[in-house]
């Protein structure tokens, strides 16, 4: 029976041509060697640098593709962010009086969770990556 499956590792990988098409050549933790379309490898892995064990915080600002900022009550920010996965995070900020509202201020206090939240997501990856994912015997 198929079944479909994620699949996260930490790979090395260099631009390669292969038949005058743009590429990677891909080399995994075995040693073993393939290439991957340039598209295809693009959409598929993260870029790290040179430093495969952290997440650097230029990588969690590239994550983010682009934001929605709205005012709301006039004492309410909301601050939708697209990461380039397309997935959502949502964030608010509030004050109690309106005559202390700065949205400039409810955005930065609603882009620091934000980032905060990638931060753990890109930690759990990173995390699956270096060691797979083991699930106990008997989970379903």
């Amino acid at each position: 029976m198929t079944q479909f499956y994620i699949g996260t590792k930490i790979i090395e990988a260099w631009p390669a041509v292969k038949n005058e098409q743009e590429g990677y050549a891909v080399k995994y933790a075995d040693g073993y060697v393939s290439w991957s379309p340039k598209e295809v490898f693009e959409n598929a892995y993260l870029p790290m640098g040179l430093d495969k064990t952290r997440i650097v915080p230029q990588i969690v600002d590239n994550f983010i593709a682009g934001c929605e900022v709205h005012t709301f009550a006039p004492k309410t920010t909301v601050v939708k962010a697209t990461l380039v996965n397309g997935y959502l995070i949502t964030e608010s900020s509030s004050c109690v009086d309106p005559a202390n509202y700065d949205e400039k201020l409810g955005q930065e206090i609603c882009m620091k969770r934000i980032k905060d939240k990638i931060w753990e997501l890109l930690g759990f990856m990173l995390q699956t990556a270096q060691n797979g994912v083991q699930f106990q015997k008997g989970v379903e």
